[in-house]
Protein backbone atom coordinates (compact mmCIF):
# COMPACT_ATOMS: atom_id res chain seq x y z
CA UNK A 1 0.00 0.00 0.00
CA UNK A 2 2.64 2.59 1.11
CA UNK A 3 6.07 2.29 2.42
CA UNK A 4 6.46 2.68 6.65
CA UNK A 5 8.12 5.81 7.77
CA UNK A 6 9.46 6.23 11.19
CA UNK A 7 11.00 9.22 12.47
CA UNK A 8 12.47 10.71 15.54
CA UNK A 9 11.51 14.15 16.73
CA UNK A 10 14.23 16.74 17.52
CA UNK A 11 13.85 18.70 20.40
CA UNK A 12 15.50 22.37 20.97
CA UNK A 13 18.32 21.34 22.73
CA UNK A 14 19.36 18.73 19.62
CA UNK A 15 18.46 15.31 21.06
CA UNK A 16 15.60 13.22 20.22
CA UNK A 17 12.36 12.49 21.71
CA UNK A 18 11.31 8.56 20.11
CA UNK A 19 8.03 7.60 20.82
CA UNK A 20 8.04 3.63 21.91
CA UNK A 21 5.25 0.80 19.76
CA UNK A 22 4.36 -0.30 23.42
CA UNK A 23 0.90 0.41 24.37
CA UNK A 24 0.90 -2.81 26.83
CA UNK A 25 3.52 -4.08 28.56
CA UNK A 26 4.39 -6.60 31.26
CA UNK A 27 6.29 -6.01 34.35
CA UNK A 28 9.06 -7.75 33.08
CA UNK A 29 8.88 -5.56 29.36
CA UNK A 30 9.26 -2.50 31.88
CA UNK A 31 11.59 -3.42 33.54
CA UNK A 32 13.74 -4.04 30.70
CA UNK A 33 12.75 -0.16 29.50
CA UNK A 34 13.70 1.03 32.77
CA UNK A 35 17.40 -0.55 33.06
CA UNK A 36 17.70 0.82 29.27
CA UNK A 37 16.95 4.42 30.01
CA UNK A 38 19.06 4.54 33.10
CA UNK A 39 22.05 3.36 30.41
CA UNK A 40 21.14 5.72 28.09
CA UNK A 41 20.86 8.36 30.46
CA UNK A 42 17.44 9.35 29.37
CA UNK A 43 15.65 11.71 31.60
CA UNK A 44 12.06 12.08 30.94
CA UNK A 45 9.30 9.99 29.65
CA UNK A 46 6.17 10.75 29.18
CA UNK A 47 2.96 9.60 27.11
CA UNK A 48 1.13 10.01 23.80
CA UNK A 49 -2.43 11.18 23.34
CA UNK A 50 -2.26 7.22 21.62
CA UNK A 51 -0.86 5.91 24.94
CA UNK A 52 2.19 5.31 23.93
CA UNK A 53 5.82 5.84 25.48
CA UNK A 54 7.78 8.92 24.45
CA UNK A 55 11.24 8.77 25.66
CA UNK A 56 13.03 12.64 25.61
CA UNK A 57 15.97 13.49 25.27
CA UNK A 58 18.06 10.66 23.89
CA UNK A 59 21.40 10.67 21.51
CA UNK A 60 20.06 10.52 18.05
CA UNK A 61 23.05 8.40 17.10
CA UNK A 62 22.18 5.82 20.15
CA UNK A 63 18.52 5.60 19.03
CA UNK A 64 19.22 2.00 17.26
CA UNK A 65 21.36 0.91 20.54
CA UNK A 66 18.33 1.93 23.14
CA UNK A 67 15.50 -0.11 20.67
CA UNK A 68 17.99 -2.82 20.70
CA UNK A 69 18.61 -2.77 24.45
CA UNK A 70 14.88 -2.85 25.43
CA UNK A 71 14.04 -4.61 22.97
CA UNK A 72 11.44 -1.68 21.36
CA UNK A 73 10.62 -0.03 18.35
CA UNK A 74 9.82 3.52 17.39
CA UNK A 75 6.41 3.92 16.77
CA UNK A 76 5.09 6.61 14.03
CA UNK A 77 4.41 10.30 15.30
CA UNK A 78 4.93 12.66 12.75
CA UNK A 79 4.07 13.05 8.88
CA UNK A 80 1.53 12.00 6.74
CA UNK A 81 1.06 8.48 8.27
CA UNK A 82 -0.72 6.27 10.06
CA UNK A 83 -0.49 6.71 13.63
CA UNK A 84 -0.26 4.64 16.41
CA UNK A 85 -3.84 3.52 16.62
CA UNK A 86 -5.31 3.90 20.16
CA UNK A 87 -7.59 1.75 22.00
CA UNK A 88 -9.08 0.86 24.73
CA UNK A 89 -8.79 -2.31 27.29
CA UNK A 90 -11.94 -3.65 25.83
CA UNK A 91 -13.80 -6.77 26.88
CA UNK A 92 -10.92 -8.51 27.41
CA UNK A 93 -10.01 -6.23 30.49
CA UNK A 94 -12.58 -3.85 31.24
CA UNK A 95 -16.23 -4.74 32.67
CA UNK A 96 -17.92 -2.30 30.29
CA UNK A 97 -16.63 -3.64 27.28
CA UNK A 98 -18.94 -5.23 24.55
CA UNK A 99 -15.79 -6.37 21.81
CA UNK A 100 -12.47 -6.95 21.97
CA UNK A 101 -10.86 -3.92 20.96
CA UNK A 102 -7.48 -4.64 21.88
CA UNK A 103 -7.18 -7.66 19.24
CA UNK A 104 -9.02 -5.20 16.97
CA UNK A 105 -5.98 -2.49 17.36
CA UNK A 106 -3.22 -5.44 17.22
CA UNK A 107 -5.04 -6.56 13.71
CA UNK A 108 -4.63 -2.76 12.51
CA UNK A 109 -1.18 -1.68 13.67
CA UNK A 110 -0.69 -3.18 10.19
CA UNK A 111 -1.52 -0.13 8.76
CA UNK A 112 0.93 2.03 11.46
CA UNK A 113 3.91 4.67 9.54
CA UNK A 114 2.44 3.80 6.20
CA UNK A 115 2.25 6.77 4.09
CA UNK A 116 -1.02 8.80 2.87
CA UNK A 117 -2.06 12.35 1.74
CA UNK A 118 -2.40 13.43 5.19
CA UNK A 119 -1.87 11.89 8.53
CA UNK A 120 -4.41 9.15 9.62
CA UNK A 121 -5.76 8.47 12.79
CA UNK A 122 -7.25 5.21 13.92
CA UNK A 123 -8.78 4.99 17.40
CA UNK A 124 -10.98 1.96 18.55
CA UNK A 125 -13.17 1.78 21.81
CA UNK A 126 -14.71 -1.24 23.24
CA UNK A 127 -18.33 0.12 24.37
CA UNK A 128 -20.16 3.11 23.20
CA UNK A 129 -18.64 4.79 26.44
CA UNK A 130 -15.46 5.64 23.78
CA UNK A 131 -13.33 6.07 26.25
CA UNK A 132 -10.48 6.96 22.76
CA UNK A 133 -12.90 8.89 21.38
CA UNK A 134 -13.45 6.66 17.96
CA UNK A 135 -15.92 9.94 16.60
CA UNK A 136 -13.22 12.13 16.57
CA UNK A 137 -10.99 10.63 14.71
CA UNK A 138 -10.03 9.91 10.76
CA UNK A 139 -11.22 6.26 11.31
CA UNK A 140 -12.76 5.40 14.28
CA UNK A 141 -14.24 1.52 15.53
CA UNK A 142 -16.87 1.46 18.64
CA UNK A 143 -17.72 -1.86 20.13
CA UNK A 144 -21.45 -2.51 20.65
CA UNK A 145 -23.33 -5.86 21.36
CA UNK A 146 -23.63 -6.40 17.88
CA UNK A 147 -20.21 -5.54 16.78
CA UNK A 148 -18.23 -2.66 15.36
CA UNK A 149 -19.57 0.62 13.89
CA UNK A 150 -17.56 2.69 11.91
CA UNK A 151 -16.97 6.49 12.01
CA UNK A 152 -14.99 8.37 9.41
CA UNK A 153 -13.59 11.67 8.73
CA UNK A 154 -13.57 12.56 12.12
CA UNK A 155 -10.98 15.28 13.65
CA UNK A 156 -10.10 16.89 17.03
CA UNK A 157 -7.35 19.05 15.87
CA UNK A 158 -7.38 22.42 14.59
CA UNK A 159 -10.33 21.55 12.79
CA UNK A 160 -12.81 19.82 15.17
CA UNK A 161 -15.56 17.38 13.38
CA UNK A 162 -17.40 14.37 13.92
CA UNK A 163 -17.06 11.54 12.04
CA UNK A 164 -19.66 10.19 10.29
CA UNK A 165 -21.57 6.17 10.71
CA UNK A 166 -20.16 4.73 7.71
CA UNK A 167 -22.15 1.33 8.94
CA UNK A 168 -22.80 -0.90 11.78
CA UNK A 169 -22.49 -4.27 13.37
CA UNK A 170 -19.53 -4.68 11.84
CA UNK A 171 -17.51 -8.40 12.70
CA UNK A 172 -13.90 -7.99 13.55
CA UNK A 173 -12.63 -9.64 9.78
CA UNK A 174 -15.38 -6.89 8.34
CA UNK A 175 -13.96 -4.33 9.94
CA UNK A 176 -10.45 -4.96 9.35
CA UNK A 177 -10.91 -5.64 6.05
CA UNK A 178 -13.26 -2.19 5.42
CA UNK A 179 -10.13 -0.10 7.13
CA UNK A 180 -8.43 -1.22 4.38
CA UNK A 181 -10.64 -0.46 1.57
CA UNK A 182 -11.26 2.97 2.98
CA UNK A 183 -7.60 3.65 3.50
CA UNK A 184 -6.61 2.15 -0.35
CA UNK A 185 -9.16 4.75 -1.83
CA UNK A 186 -8.22 7.73 0.30
CA UNK A 187 -4.54 6.84 -0.80
CA UNK A 188 -5.69 6.19 -4.59
CA UNK A 189 -8.04 9.28 -4.58
CA UNK A 190 -7.06 12.26 -2.43
CA UNK A 191 -4.71 15.45 -2.34
CA UNK A 192 -1.62 15.86 -0.72
CA UNK A 193 -2.48 17.72 2.15
CA UNK A 194 -6.19 16.65 2.81
CA UNK A 195 -7.45 14.38 5.41
CA UNK A 196 -9.81 11.88 5.35
CA UNK A 197 -13.10 14.20 6.33
CA UNK A 198 -11.85 16.82 4.36
CA UNK A 199 -11.70 14.10 1.16
CA UNK A 200 -14.73 13.08 1.60
CA UNK A 201 -16.07 16.64 1.57
CA UNK A 202 -14.61 17.28 -1.68
CA UNK A 203 -15.82 14.16 -3.24
CA UNK A 204 -19.53 13.83 -2.01
CA UNK A 205 -20.52 11.69 0.90
CA UNK A 206 -22.78 9.35 -1.52
CA UNK A 207 -19.43 8.80 -3.99
CA UNK A 208 -17.57 8.00 -1.06
CA UNK A 209 -19.71 5.49 0.82
CA UNK A 210 -20.62 3.87 -2.60
CA UNK A 211 -16.98 3.64 -3.48
CA UNK A 212 -15.75 1.66 -0.19
CA UNK A 213 -18.87 0.13 0.61
CA UNK A 214 -19.78 -1.40 -3.11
Amino acid sequence: MAENSVKPIKQRDGTYAIVLDKALVTPQELKEIAEALEEFDVKLVKFTESQRMVIVGIDPEKIDEFCEKAKVKVAPATGKVVRSVKFCPGKALCTMGLQDSIAMAERLMKFEGLEFPDKVKIAISGCPNSCTEPAVRDIGLMGTRDGFTLYVGGSAGRKPRIGRVLTEKLSMDEAEELVGKILEFYKNNADRGKRIGEFIDSIGWDRFKESVLG
